[in-house]
Parts: C-alpha cells; sequence; structure tokens
C-alpha cells in the first residue's frame, strides 16, 4: 500500500509512529540487577607472635591414683586380680583367711546370748521386789530394791555392749574381703598370695584410667610464664607423629629438685594406649602471665582504624560467604617486617581477607579465592 504526501491523514501517522514505537518499548520490564559478588584472596590465622617456645621432658601419672589395703590384719588367701587388669567398682580384688574371724562372731553372738538371759533375770528379781513392795511395805527393804534396780541396769548395758562387740566382729569378717574403691586398673601389687599383711598395709596401687597428666619441672626462670589453663602440647617419643593436648592443672608453689617447679598438665581428648610411666614430652608457649596469645597477621590485611578500634580485618563467615569487619588492637612493640602483631580481635583458625580490604564492606557477600 502506498500514501500520497497530499492526502491529510498521511501526515498523522508519520507523527504517532514514533510515540507508539516508544510505548511499545516501555512495557518490557527492566532485567533485575545482578548481585556482584567480589572474589577475595585469604589466609588462616595461625601463626602465634611469639619465639618463646618451651619444651620439657617428663612422665606420664595417673590424676586420680591410691593405695589400698585391707581394714583388718590377717592372712591373705585369695588374689583375684593382677597387675594391669581393670575392675569396677565394689569388684573383689583380694581376700583373707576368714575362719578366726568367723569364730569372733560366733563368741560374740554367745555373749550376747548369754548377756540377754541374764537381763531377763535381772529383770525378774526387779519385778518381784517392786512387787513384794507394794503389797507388804515392810518385807523388803528400800536398800534391797535399789541394788535389784542397778543390777537390772548393768545387764542393760551389758546387752548394749555385747551387741557392739557382735556388730565389729561382723563387720570385720566383711572386711576380710578387699573391694574396689572405684571403676580402674591395677598399677602395682605389693603382696603375694599366703602373705601376713598388717591392717592398712599397701595391697594394690590403683588409677582410674580416663583421667591423665603429665608432670614435668619447670626452671625457676621460666615459672612465671606458666599459668593455671595454659594450653601444651604433648608428644611421646613411642608413638611419632601423635600430638595430644592439655592444660596446665596444678603449680607448686614450692621447687623440688635443682630449684625446679612440679607442674603437671591434664590431657584432653582421647588417650587411648596412654600408660602411667610413659616418657612424655612437652611443649609450652610461654605468653606471659596474663595469658593473652597474639598472632602475626600480613599489614595489607589490616584496614584503617579510627576512634573505636587500632584497625580492622575482615574475618570471612562460612555460613553465609560472607566477611564481617573486626576490630583488632596491635601490639606496636612486637612489630614484624610486613607483619603486625595482633593482640586481640583475631584467634587461630580465622579466615582473613589479605587483599583489597580498602574495597570490602561489612556484611559483604564474597567468595573465596584459592588459598
Amino acid at each position: 500500500m502506498f500514501f500520497h504526501r497530499n492526502q491529510p491523514w498521511s501526515g498523522l501517522l508519520f507523527t504517532l509512529l514514533p510515540v507508539l514505537i516508544t510505548a511499545t518499548a516501555c512495557k518490557k520490564e527492566a532485567p533485575p540487577p545482578v548481585e556482584k559478588v567480589r572474589a577475595i584472596k585469604t589466609m588462616t590465622v595461625h601463626e602465634r607472635a611469639s619465639a618463646r617456645v618451651r619444651k620439657f621432658s617428663g612422665a606420664i601419672e595417673a590424676a586420680d591414683s591410691s593405695s589400698i589395703g585391707f581394714e583388718v590384719p590377717g592372712n591373705i588367701q585369695k588374689i583375684l586380680l593382677d597387675v594391669g587388669q581393670k575392675f569396677s567398682k565394689g569388684e573383689t580384688l583380694a581376700v583373707l583367711d576368714d575362719r578366726t574371724f568367723k569364730l569372733d562372731v560366733q563368741a560374740a553372738e554367745a555373749g550376747l546370748g548369754r548377756a540377754k538371759v541374764e537381763l531377763a533375770d535381772k529383770a525378774n528379781d526387779l519385778d518381784r521386789l517392786q512387787r513384794i513392795v507394794k503389797t507388804d511395805p515392810g518385807a523388803v527393804s528400800e536398800k534391797a530394791v535399789d541394788r535389784a534396780r542397778a543390777n537390772y541396769k548393768s545387764a542393760q548395758k551389758n546387752v548394749e555392749y555385747t551387741t557392739s562387740r557382735l556388730n565389729l566382729a561382723r563387720r570385720n569378717l566383711e572386711k576380710t574381703a578387699l573391694l574396689a574403691p572405684y571403676d580402674g586398673v591395677i598399677a602395682v601389687r605389693h603382696v603375694d598370695p599366703f602373705q601376713e599383711v598388717a591392717r592398712g598395709q599397701k595391697v594394690f596401687d590403683v588409677y582410674i584410667e580416663e583421667v591423665m597428666e603429665a608432670a614435668v619441672s619447670i626452671p625457676e626462670s621460666e615459672i612465671k610464664g606458666i599459668y593455671l589453663g595454659l594450653n601444651a602440647e604433648i608428644r611421646f617419643p613411642t608413638r611419632p607423629g601423635q600430638v595430644h593436648h592439655g592444660q596446665v592443672s596444678e603449680i607448686s608453689s614450692v621447687t623440688g629438685t635443682a630449684n625446679a617447679f612440679p607442674v603437671k598438665i591434664a590431657l584432653q581428648g582421647s588417650i587411648e594406649g596412654i600408660r602411667p610411666g610413659m616418657t612424655a614430652e612437652v611443649t609450652i608457649l610461654l605468653d606471659g602471665e596474663s595469658g593473652q596469645v597474639s598472632y602475626l597477621v600480613p599489614l595489607v590485611a589490616i584496614a584503617p582504624g579510627d576512634t573505636d578500634a587500632q584497625g580492622y580485618v575482615f574475618v570471612y563467615d562460612s555460613q553465609t560467604s560472607t566477611v564481617n569487619k573486626t576490630p583488632i588492637a596491635i601490639d606496636r612493640s612486637g612489630a614484624h617486617e610486613n607483619h603486625a602483631v595482633i593482640s586481640k580481635g583475631v584467634k587461630a583458625s580465622d579466615i582473613i581477607a589479605v587483599a583489597g580490604v580498602s574495597f570490602l564492606e561489612d556484611g559483604q557477600k564474597v567468595e573465596l579465592m584459592e588459598r
């Protein structure tokens, strides 16, 4: 179809055509903005800013141990467990020859029987005299009644005494069996079968298997850096490659040999295969009496500080894939080349950004480059 300019409506069509094209274009929705995720270079915080690493040789001890023995003297008839064997609370570990103790029980029972017969006789005598006094007051003297009453009370005391002797004899008979005070392991056996033992003499050394500690001696020049709860690493020459973690649990206030202070480190986690007496090498990082731990962080990872903090680092949150702007404290006295000593704000295993921190914001979504 052709239009001629001299036709009156053709000009109107050419005038409205741009407007129709523009209106059609406006009906299309604009595409949603694409969220920009920045890729960041990171590192894991792990290097402590301290050179005062000390190693000490020691030995493993049971944290809970004791020596046990019979509460009565006698001749050992049986030893039921030996060194290294485990036992449960209340289990019989050894027994004495109990024949003498059984005879003591029989004798005490007989004595109690005689005392009860005597008490019955004295009760009858007192009752008889009291009835006579009621019927014929002049037939019995008051002195005779008082004597009968005293004899009755004496017989009562005798029954109480013989009852106590019987209870003691029965208790001693029970103590001829040495029972385990708790779940544990036999460390040392001090006696043999058919050996005569005194009351309280050591029969076994026992310990609780689940709790072990390393005993070391710290020189007086280093003891000021040791405090309760200080972390340590324990290694064993017989188990190369294995590292056990522990914490200082006991510090002696008195020096031992060579002016060294005895210190104990409680082992944490699984201690399977570790036994008292094993040689141990304890590694301790001495961070001073305050126990504050500092870490080396590259200077490029630190954003400028302000009135609220000396500086900031961006810590990566793996749960949300974002970075958190974290205030830090810088130890100016411990500066290292191209690194700062951070005394507050970061901890071991933190993942922090080490490049482009000036372009990051708190809560910004990021992805990690290969570290």
